[in-house]
């Protein structure tokens, strides 16, 4: 029976469906299957009627009752099918992906920007269909060049079977359960399908939904996609099909790449696939030549109208491109015609009857979708534009910075308004100037925190969440940092795993990393028995810690290794440290590098009272090693300040600091006039490099600053 028998008009789940089910133990075996027969055929049309046609019959809540009742019915009777609608909410995670051969190969178009390339395709085109002799009557389809991700789609006797990326055009990723996933893949062809159909899609995801998806990302703390393709390419390929399930993407198909029953033209194939159930673009158009002298026909000047139409259509989707749901770089121009393809044929790289027609890309200037805020480690708001993306310097940029709420005013930056956009130091985007006004007022940040609704407070120009170790997002990032290299220098503890045991429910403060067990660890995706192992003892090995990394580690704002060294120094113990941070906070003026600001931000930080619970539950499974505050070892440096930059062989920055803290000098994080020497390791800032031409200061490569250690016989400290 064909998908449009069982979806007539004796179906009760296809128009006005009912949502009160009988129970299910009410039901026998014989019921439920066909009750589940008939739910698939209704969920199908309702999903061809949504992806394909745009012209939903049922609403939305109803569409979801009927889906929970298959579900539920499958679940009972034990009548799951891969066919099922119901797959597409996902399954047990995957080991990896089987690398499979396609059907036909999925290889590259040939492209320009330039319109004379376009011409000279068209004419090599008319040059070679018909033997050579110039041919009038070419036809070409025209379609978006969508930027997503293109996959092959197999279908036998009208069921999916298989979904392969394209990799390298001849074979790649076998992906059909996370593919299953998507809404407008269906798992079984609607109508009268052909026995063998294998078409070639484009998986996307729409430009709102990406944003949406970004500020999601931002505001729980995650780096954000840099445009929709990345988003896409980075969800199909996940290895958990629910994550795939939770994410927005569609596909559009555009292409049959081999089938039992093969159309005469590009065009009938186009029509036939909605009819199928496969969803394609309303925004292709086909085009003909007109009549040409025959003088023109036989030499190979010139170029068809059919072209230039093509030509035309480009500029006028160019035009449109803002305004469209999905991203698009150019449009791809193709022979109509089956029997002139299979004539030209193909190149190793690409086929021959199709070309495509690029747009510049867009530069410096583009409009602001949305504005997110995102939290960081110590509390700070840090407002975010997401962007349509746009080319800068020759990135690909999607958000931008908007710093803080003063320059937000400053420059009347809102949602909707066309920016400038630069790069800082060819690194950090940053909204330079509003270009095209499209709202009113500037944009204000929200009262709340979106991550754990605690009020957000003004500090001059700065915002921030008072909600402390309480947040979610400042949780995540105070965990980070507290294993990072100015923290403790947990290996294993990066940001893609906290975020991991985070949602994983296994980590919900500092202190819990203390609790983990090995068995919880290797049940996570990606973690082995090593991983688990290694990590594991490095938490055993921090018990113990150094009263300077600790201090450091626990992210209190202002305090980073330098402070948290001259901290140490002063009290020798953590007891000591915090009974004058609670009860004379005055006494950390006195210390170096801490001056009334630092001093009050660090005694706000204690006086929180999620703060300093968090602080005990660290205290509980750490013993901060004591400080002798009457050693001195030396004052070689005396009165010099070094600046450490880039990473160093074999030691951290810290280590090198302490080294030169240990002999009298001072180590601080940026330059100027009172630097003396800057450090230089592997990869080291440009900022402070150009700070130190600026301000005169000596720069030591990491050799010459070891040669200087020597010439005053100081080792240097951790190795």
């Amino acid at each position: 029976m064909s998908v449009a028998d069982e979806s007539s008009d004796d179906n009760p789940y296809l128009r006005d469906p009912p949502t009160e089910f009988v129970p299910l133990e009410e039901l026998s075996a014989e019921e439920a299957e066909h009750q589940v027969e008939q739910l698939r055929a209704a969920i199908r049309e309702h999903d061809r009627r949504y992806y394909v046609e745009n012209d939903p019959i049922i609403a939305d809540r109803t569409y979801d009752a009927l889906f929970a009742r298959l579900r539920e019915l499958e679940g009972a009777f034990s009548l799951s099918h891969p066919d099922s609608p119901t797959r597409s909410v996902g399954g047990e995670p995957i080991d990896a992906f089987e690398t499979v051969e396609h059907v036909a190969p999925m290889l590259s178009i040939d492209q320009s920007g330039d319109a004379e390339d376009v011409r000279e395709f068209d004419r090599r085109v008319r040059n070679e269909v018909g033997e050579g002799e110039g041919v009038e009557d070419i036809s070409y389809v025209c379609e978006p060049k969508f930027d997503g991700v293109s996959m092959e789609f197999v279908y036998e006797e009208g069921s999916l079977v298989r979904a392969v990326t394209r990799g390298d055009g001849h074979e790649g990723d076998d992906v059909t359960r996370n593919a299953r996933t998507i809404g407008s893949v269906p798992q079984k062809l609607h109508g009268d399908p052909p026995d063998f159909l294998a078409v070639r899609g484009e998986v996307y995801m729409p430009k709102d939904e990406f944003q949406a998806h970004n500020r999601d990302r931002i505001e729980r703390g995650e780096e954000p996609f840099a445009n929709p393709r990345n988003a896409t390419a980075g969800t199909i390929r996940q290895l958990d099909p629910t994550v795939v399930a939770q994410r927005p993407l569609e596909v559009f198909y555009f292409d049959v790449l081999e089938s039992s029953e093969l159309e005469d033209t590009h065009r009938e194939e186009l029509e036939r696939l909605p009819e199928l159930g496969l969803r394609t673009n309303d925004r292709v158009e086909v085009v003909e030549s007109a009549e040409r002298s025959s003088a023109d026909a036989a030499g190979d000047e010139g170029s068809g109208d059919a072209i230039e139409e093509a030509i035309d259509y480009r500029d006028r989707l160019l035009e449109a491109r803002d305004d469209l749901p999905y991203e698009i770089d150019g449009v791809v121009i193709k022979v109509d015609d089956r029997e002139a393809r299979e004539e030209l044929g193909q190149t190793a790289r690409h086929d021959r009857w199709a070309f495509a027609y690029k747009f510049p890309a867009r530069a410096e200037v583009t409009p602001i979708v949305d504005i997110a805020v995102q939290i960081g480690r110590t509390g700070r708001v840090t407002p975010v534009a997401l962007l349509e993306p746009v080319d800068v310097g020759g990135v690909t940029v999607s958000r931008a910075s908007l710093h803080n709420p003063d320059e937000i005013a400053e420059k009347n930056v809102n949602v909707g308004d066309t920016v400038r956009v630069q790069r800082a130091g060819d690194v950090i985007p940053y909204v330079e100037e509003v270009i095209e006004k499209a709202s009113e007022g500037h944009y204000e940040l929200p009262e709340r925190c979106p991550i754990c609704e605690s009020p957000i407070e003004r500090d001059g120009p700065m915002a921030f969440c008072t909600g402390g170790l309480a947040c979610d997002a400042q949780l995540r990032r105070s965990i980070e940092y507290y294993a990072s290299d100015d923290g403790l220098d947990l290996e294993g503890l990066g940001e893609k795993s906290v975020r991991q045991l985070v949602e994983a429910g296994l980590v919900d403060s500092i202190a819990s990393l203390y609790e983990l067990e090995r068995a919880e660890l290797t049940a996570l995706e990606g973690w082995g028995e090593t991983s688990a192992d290694n990590l594991l003892s490095e938490l055993a090995e921090a018990r113990d810690p150094p009263l300077p990394d600790f201090l450091s580690a626990l992210g209190i704002p202002h305090v980073g290794p330098a402070t948290a060294r001259e901290l140490a120094r002063e009290f020798g113990t953590f007891a000591a440290f915090r009974e004058v941070v609670e009860d004379e906070p005055d006494q950390l003026e006195g210390v170096d590098d801490v001056g009334e600001t630092v001093a009050e931000t660090i005694h706000e930080f204690f006086a929180s009272e999620a703060n300093a619970e968090a602080v005990d539950d660290v205290l509980e499974h750490v013993s901060p090693q004591e400080v002798d505050t009457e050693t001195d070892a030396g004052n070689e440096f005396d009165g010099l300040t070094f600046v450490f930059t880039g990473s160093l062989e074999g030691v951290t920055r810290g280590d090198a600091q302490e080294t030169v803290e240990a002999h009298g000098a001072n180590a601080t994080g940026s330059v100027s006039g009172n630097t003396d020497y800057l450090v230089i390791g592997e990869s080291p800032g440009a900022t402070k490099l150009e700070d130190a031409e600026e301000n005169d200061v000596d720069v030591l490569e990491e050799g010459e600053f070891r040669e200087f250690l020597v010439e005053h016989g100081i080792d240097l400290e951790g190795e």
